[in-house]
């Protein structure tokens, strides 16, 4: 069988799909990157936005039109949710001929006739960093958000299964990204804790740099925080920490009923005081229902008052089943658009001060994206030929351009460098 996969969405969907591609491949199946070149498809859903499951439909009907004779299967979020109106149900789409809750591989195992998977496990991926997905579900209720819907209640992996499966992907990645729907209540059904497990991890594959993908700020306990900020070569000192709103009135609104702006505040000076070297990313909403120009303003001014370095806006969006929808006071799009254009701009400032605050220091780079004419690096390893783009990622979140070639999946110790655009890696001849 030949098999063509598209995964729409986040890393935890991401993860699924490695899972996925494993255990075709182990059945015996062909990956394909054309539909029209393949027996049976697997669209791995996003349901974050009306944007995202419109993609989606797009993505089967031209599938369906380069190859008629396709079979495919929908999994992922947009598929666990509750049918809406005929004209919009997957299952009605061309070609589909089945629709899988979440990821559930048993299910999409026997919809596509392969041998039955025990549970999602990889031992490599097709990117230079791998992913782990430590968790599923989520037991939270924010109003605006379906993936509760789709993906159910907190349900934490095993930090056996983990553990082996980190020493396998170690064996090829130089990052694992630990990611998941709600990984800060990882352990809440088992008397654990992110810290605990992320403890475990590094002890038990110190070669590795572990990253936490999005994560609450107010969900950072003690021992993370001394693994975020005293060990950046095991543990990347990066936070990626949903925000949503500056508004203490519309986080109640969005059922974010665990923190006011305040405490965002104060959770993120203890990890960021006084460090030069520390990547902060955010999600905030523009356009929730009921924001005023007062609650537009107190999220401005807590943006502001923060050293993020990438912020990723999106304006609100409509979720079938979610409680947001029950809400009055729905903002224009235009005026929600405009509000995060605002913040957009306000967040590449940010970026900009902070690369610059960085030229000149060092960094432990990853190569994600490698270069060169050929033959082998002085990293070992083949290199990408072509004159790819040579790109790399540093433990603080940075994009950085290659001053030489390496092969992708390497990592070294670098001097950054540049006033503008994005900063030249240029490894140390001395990586200690």
């Amino acid at each position: 069988m030949k098999l063509y996969l598209r995964t729409f969405g986040c890393r935890a969907n991401q993860y699924d799909s490695e899972a996925v591609r494993e255990m075709a491949l182990a059945s015996g199946a062909e990956l394909v990157a054309d539909p029209a070149l393949a027996d049976m498809a697997v669209f791995n859903s996003c349901a974050v936005t009306a944007e995202a499951e419109a993609d989606l439909r797009q993505q089967v009907r031209r599938a369906a039109r380069a190859n008629p004779a396709l079979r495919s299967v929908i999994m992922g979020c947009a598929s666990a949710l509750p049918e809406r109106d005929g004209a919009f149900a997957l299952r009605t789409l061309p070609t589909v001929q089945a629709t899988i809750a979440g990821a559930d591989l048993p299910a999409l195992a026997a919809a596509l006739e392969l041998a039955p998977a025990a549970g999602a496990r990889t031992s490599r991926q097709t990117g230079a960093r791998a992913l782990l997905r430590i968790q599923d579900g989520c037991d939270e209720h924010c109003t605006f958000c379906a993936t509760t819907i789709a993906r159910g209640a907190n349900r934490s992996r095993p930090a056996d299964s983990l553990v082996e499966e980190a020493r396998a992907l170690a064996q090829w990645h130089p990052e694992i990204v630990l990611t998941g729907v709600h990984i800060g209540s990882y352990g809440l059904d088992g008397g654990t804790t992110l810290g605990h497990l992320v403890t475990r991890l590094v002890r038990a594959v110190p070669t590795v740099r572990f990253r936490l993908s999005s994560i609450e700020a107010t969900e950072v306990d003690d021992r993370l925080a001394e693994l975020l900020t005293a060990a950046p070569r095991q543990v990347a000192p990066y936070l990626h920490a949903p925000l949503q709103s500056g508004s203490d009135r519309l986080l109640r609104r969005m059922g974010r009923h665990w923190y006011t702006a305040r405490d965002y505040a104060r959770a993120i000076e203890r990890l960021v005081a006084g460090r030069a070297v520390f990547g902060l990313g955010a999600d905030v909403i523009t356009g929730f229902p009921g924001e005023s120009d007062e609650d537009h303003a107190a999220t401005r001014a807590l943006v502001e008052s923060l050293p993020f370095t990438s912020l990723h806006v999106f304006p609100y969006s409509p979720r079938p089943g979610a409680a947001a929808l029950r809400l009055d006071g729905q903002v224009a799009p235009a005026l929600a658009g405009a509000r995060a254009a605002e913040l957009r701009e306000l967040a590449a400032r940010g970026a900009s001060r902070y690369a610059a605050s960085r030229s000149g220091g060092r960094a432990d780079v990853v190569v994600v994206r490698g270069g060169g004419g050929g033959g082998r690096g002085r990293w070992g390893g083949t290199l990408v030929g072509g004159g790819e783009a040579r790109e790399g990622l540093t433990e603080d979140y940075l994009s950085v351009t290659l001053a030489s070639a390496a092969p992708r999946g390497a990592r070294f110790d670098a001097v950054l460098a540049g006033d503008s655009g994005p900063l030249r890696a240029e490894p140390l001849d001395d990586p200690s």
